[in-house]
């Protein structure tokens, strides 16, 4: 599987917020069968990141399509090259 990451920009009304528990409920879905490696979110600029595990650019879209926010959403798809970080090495070894 390749990974790709996606910048989400959006916008919000009353709508919006009644959406997000289902939203919750599907990312959390694709988070328990690692679709989705991390997801990111900020108010501040109304932004989410998503890190997704896919075969293409199209999977990740067809994904993206099943969230009840998508409407409300203007994305960016990019395949990443490196991904590294503490959840992706070994735990330290401690002996006894």
């Amino acid at each position: 599987m390749k990974k790709f990451q996606v910048t989400i920009k959006f916008r919000m009304d009353d709508e919006f917020m009644q959406l997000i528990p289902s939203h919750r409920e599907y990312i959390n879905s694709l988070i328990g069968k690692t679709v989705i490696d991390q997801y990111a979110v900020t108010m501040e600029s109304q932004t989410i990141w998503i890190t997704f595990s896919a075969k293409n650019k199209r999977e990740v879209k067809k994904y993206l399509a099943g969230s009840p926010l998508f409407k409300y959403w203007e994305f960016q798809i990019e395949e990443l090259i490196v991904v590294d970080g503490q959840l992706h090495r070994l735990p330290a070894l401690q002996l006894n």
